[in-house]
């Protein structure tokens, strides 16, 4: 995919789920994108491992909110363990990388539990997956990880080893611009 042809899936993106940032305009995105490469190339690692990226929101000093929009967690990014320490941890059965290293390969970070409620407030996602969030260090040093998804019309957040992967649970990526 090539810059012209992301900034087109991105317009269009943008453009057709306003609800997702009422008050911005495209053109003030567009403007700030075509300024900064490093950013476009996150934003196409993030659109072709299929987080379908839109603008969540903006703030005076960060910018723009990029977050992966995706209905449900992008099914390249899935059967991922939390991060590094919990893939080094499996003796067998090991999935093909983790869900931290996944995202700093793709340049971006992973969304929050505080984040990801604010994509759901806008955006119902994860009905029938769920994704790895940031997890507090005071959790994590313990042996686990959090994760999220909406059930029954409900956000939900769940616990479990940081070693542990499904075929349904993936992650989600956020950036600013």
């Amino acid at each position: 995919m090539e810059k012209s042809e992301l900034f087109s899936v991105l317009k269009t993106r943008f453009e057709q789920n306003m609800h997702r940032h009422k008050g911005l305009a495209w053109a003030d995105v567009f403007r700030k994108l075509n300024k900064n490469g490093k950013t476009v190339s996150v934003l196409l690692k993030m659109e072709q491992s299929g987080g379908e990226p839109d603008v969540l929101g903006a703030d005076d000093k960060q910018g723009f909110l990029f977050c992966d929009c995706a209905k449900e967690s992008p099914k390249e990014r899935r059967s991922f363990c939390y991060d590094a320490d919990a893939l080094a941890s499996r003796k067998e059965h090991k999935p093909k990388n983790d869900a931290l290293s996944a995202a700093a390969e793709i340049g971006a970070e992973l969304m929050d539990e505080a984040l990801y409620y604010k994509l759901q407030l806008v955006e119902s996602v994860d009905l029938k997956t769920s994704s790895w969030v940031k997890t507090p260090d005071e959790v994590r040093r313990l042996g686990g990880a959090i994760f999220c998804d909406r059930r029954y019309n409900r956000v939900f957040t769940y616990h479990n080893g940081a070693e542990s992967y499904y075929a349904s649970r993936g992650f989600r990526t956020f950036l600013w611009l």
